[in-house]
């Protein structure tokens, strides 16, 4: 089975986009969030997996659909520690294959989440890079906790680190098409141009 998990924080003003909220004002950030959430949410019923979505304070009845979502909670912890246990959960069913994507990146499509899992048939592990030196997708065919340990959360060393660890465990991997997140005034006027 092909996994997906995503990850989202709850469309709640002044919680969500902050960065961005700087530049635009709070209630238009959260707009900004929500229409990035409709992408995200299309894009994922696209992809042949089953899909588990993983919010950040409480789990909402709301246009993620329970017929095509998991709804889970993520677990307590940095952003490491959320996605180790999140993998964990879902190796624990019966995915051999699963994918982590969070709900910043516009122009994620089906087609490159879909070339992710392709290329886990060969690789142990794929990574989607982002412009800002992290990435916006991570996949694996089984649980390597050192991905999620000793990193620089949400800064440009991410990917390099990561990049070093799986050189130094002799894990195969393939990097997906470099994209950016959408965190910054500037990132969004240009996602709102194409």
């Amino acid at each position: 089975m092909n996994a997906l998990i995503i990850f989202l924080k709850n469309p709640e003003k002044g919680k969500a986009k902050t960065r961005l909220a700087a530049g635009i004002g709070e209630e238009a950030a959260l707009e900004a969030y929500i229409e990035l959430l409709a992408h995200t949410r299309k894009t994922a019923l696209e992809v042949e997996a089953e899909r588990f979505l993983f919010y950040k304070d409480e789990i909402w009845e709301d246009e993620w659909s329970k017929t095509n979502f998991h709804k889970n909670l993520q677990p307590v912890g940095d952003l490491g520690e959320k996605m180790k246990a999140a993998f964990e959960f879902i190796f624990q069913s019966e995915a051999n294959k699963a994918v982590i994507i969070g709900s910043d990146c516009g122009t994620l499509n089906a087609e490159i989440i879909q070339q992710a899992f392709d290329e886990l048939e060969e690789q142990d592990i794929v990574i989607g890079p982002a412009e800002d030196g992290g990435y916006y997708l991570l996949g694996m065919k089984k649980l390597h906790p050192y991905l999620f340990e000793n990193k620089k959360w949400s800064t440009d060393e991410l990917l390099l680190d990561t990049i070093r660890d799986m050189h130094s465990y002799g894990h195969t991997f393939t990097l997906l098409q470099e994209l950016y997140d959408i965190d910054t005034i500037e990132e969004w006027k240009r996602w709102k141009s194409i």
